[in-house]
């Protein structure tokens, strides 16, 4: 048996698969219905999307397989993802040199034939395979192995539409988060806003009676208020500005 060797950029692709969020998520029945499909056009008893994590193959989907996942180090999977443009077809793993002592040939589920379709991201990251096994061996026609890429391809648009949901949502989350920040923004700044422009209003009330009357030290000191207070009401509104642009980036991305 040789075990599988660790594809080119490995943590790149990891970090890939980490960010679908699937990982021991419950069964779908728009991924079962793919690996049905895939015994049934194969004619074989198993079929499995299988995602590739650091230490082990995870069945999103399997028919005719009871077990949750298998170790990588042992499975067929792990060597079809070093090669992401191939199907990996072993129409006899009692005469692959790669799995003649594999215990999942040897023992149970007794892998004989094996075809996997490598599961590629439109960045370029393998996750896993969907794959159709039997227990004997055999050989898989053109047309057959065309259906199952053609399958793969669908298990690949789910993937990506689970993904860009979890974004639209993170996005989501986001905008809610700062619209609840603009509320009580726009409550702090109504009253601070307020403030400045109350005392403009008396000060400028005062320096009209005071005109002609008070002396200029005092007149300068009102003068002096109301400038600062304009200026204070100018740099709340000018904050005003800034956070609404910073909500707007949010709503573009």
């Amino acid at each position: 048996m040789i075990i599988p060797s660790m594809p080119n950029e490995e943590l790149k692709r990891l970090d890939a698969l980490h960010n679908f969020n699937i990982m021991d998520t419950l069964p779908e029945a728009e991924y079962d219905a793919i690996t049905k499909i895939a015994s049934e056009i194969c004619q074989t008893p198993i079929s499995l999307i299988s995602l590739i994590d650091e230490d082990r193959q995870w069945f999103k989907s399997k028919q005719g397989l009871d077990v949750p996942e298998t170790h990588r180090n042992l499975s067929f999977c792990g060597h079809a993802i070093n090669s992401p443009n191939t199907t990996l077809v072993v129409n006899d793993a009692n005469q692959d040199i790669r799995f003649i002592d594999n215990p999942l040939v040897t023992g149970d589920p007794h892998v004989i034939f094996y075809a996997g379709v490598p599961l590629v991201t439109s960045e370029g990251d393998v996750l896993g395979t969907l794959c159709v096994i039997d227990n004997h061996p055999r050989t898989i026609s053109q047309k057959q192995l065309e259906t199952l890429k053609a399958l793969a391809n669908q298990v690949n648009k789910l993937l990506e539409l689970r993904r860009n949901i979890r974004l639209l949502e993170k996005s989501q989350e986001k905008l809610e988060h700062a619209y609840e920040n603009l509320e009580q923004f726009c409550t702090i700044v109504s009253h601070d806003v307020k403030m400045p422009l109350k005392n403009v209003e008396i000060y400028t009330e005062l320096l009209n009676r005071k005109l002609g009357k008070a002396d200029p030290k005092e007149i300068q000191k009102i003068i002096d208020t109301i400038t600062y207070s304009s200026k204070e009401g100018i740099n709340l509104v000018n904050g005003v500005f800034k956070y609404s642009k910073s909500i707007n980036s949010l709503k573009e991305n």
